[in-house]
């Protein structure tokens, strides 16, 4: 089979192969992939910047889509012709986050998604909604399940609150979605105004151009009226200004740090922030991070979004030339 392997870190060394197809030992499934879809994280893993342990040769890319083909011993959540996604931790399925359960992430430690076909655990797998196509099942997974979890499942969202979302990338756009879902208003802040004007048609409250608004937790602050935000979805790293966006009491999910992360360096990233404690003080901030969701995210998420038929958004698609 075919598959795109990671044999020294960067880009240019992505490179295709020919492996041996992968046989389910007891416990895992063998999926025929459909579509794959990429994250930010998929690049930090290609450039090293993710994991100090990252092993090489690796398959990357986290998300995508297959057909159940070939079933291990012991399987029963999912039969053969079954069209599912893998969770982001395959050893995660429900509860808190531990080091070992993080440690089977898919284009990490297990092989990802850009190959013919690959191998997963059983329990470690989630069924679609009919619904989606394979491109927009194959979108609906880390991104998707990352903002369900920060917004509703650890953020309790309620109808009513004010949510501000960093960026337009897919986590941004999954939060704006739920959270309109829920009843909730929604400020996005970019660097385009082309963006701005797309999230506003996709339903966005407000938006908010940080570079011609440098002080946009201010920015965001005089749109609420001085009251402030109920959650942040913080993609970039940017701690004090979502502080000064934030009502007292307010919740900053920590998703991404986009802003301490370089590509195209080969130095680490800072990981520093600027934070006024004093203010985080007073307004009695709250502060969760957020790395992906158990498969029981997963499958709240899509019982939800199969309700109201919701469709992720889709910048682009490109098909492999090597396809038959």
């Amino acid at each position: 089979m075919r598959a795109w392997e990671l044999q020294e870190f960067g880009l240019n060394n992505l490179t295709l192969v020919e492996r041996a197809e992968p046989v389910p030992g007891a416990g895992q499934v063998k999926l025929r992939v459909k579509a794959a879809s990429l994250n930010s994280r998929d690049l930090q893993v290609i450039y090293d910047k993710y994991d100090p342990n990252q092993r090489l040769p690796i398959v990357p890319v986290s998300d995508g889509v297959g057909e159940v083909v070939e079933l291990g011993v012991g399987v029963s959540r999912v039969a053969v012709g079954d069209r599912v996604v893998g969770a982001f931790a395959q050893g995660w399925m429900a509860g808190e986050r531990t080091w070992e359960k993080w440690l089977t992430h898919v284009g990490g430690h297990y092989d990802g998604m850009l190959q013919e076909y690959v191998v997963l655990e059983g329990d470690g797998v989630v069924a679609v909604p009919a619904y989606l196509s394979d491109v927009e099942a194959a979108a609906a997974s880390v991104a998707a399940a990352t903002a369900w979890q920060a917004l509703v499942v650890q953020g309790h969202l309620k109808a009513g609150e004010t949510v501000l979302v960093e960026g337009t990338g897919g986590v941004s756009l999954f939060a704006l979605q739920f959270a309109m879902a829920a009843g909730a208003r929604v400020i996005v802040t970019s660097s385009s105004d082309a963006k701005i004007a797309r999230a506003l048609e996709l339903g966005a409250w407000h938006g908010v151009n940080y570079v011609t608004e440098p002080d946009w937790g201010q920015a965001v602050l005089e749109l609420t009226a001085g009251e402030g935000v109920d959650h942040v979805i913080e993609n970039a790293g940017d701690l004090g200004q979502s502080v000064d966006a934030l009502r007292p009491g307010g919740l900053v999910s920590l998703i991404g740090y986009l802003s301490q992360l370089n590509l195209t360096s080969a130095d680490p990233p800072s990981y520093r922030y600027e934070l006024d404690i004093v203010t985080a003080l007073l307004k009695n901030v709250r502060l969760q991070g957020i790395s992906a969701a158990p498969r029981e995210s997963y499958e709240s998420m899509f019982r939800a979004m199969e309700t109201s038929e919701l469709r992720p958004v889709i910048d682009r698609t490109v098909r492999s030339r090597e396809r038959d």
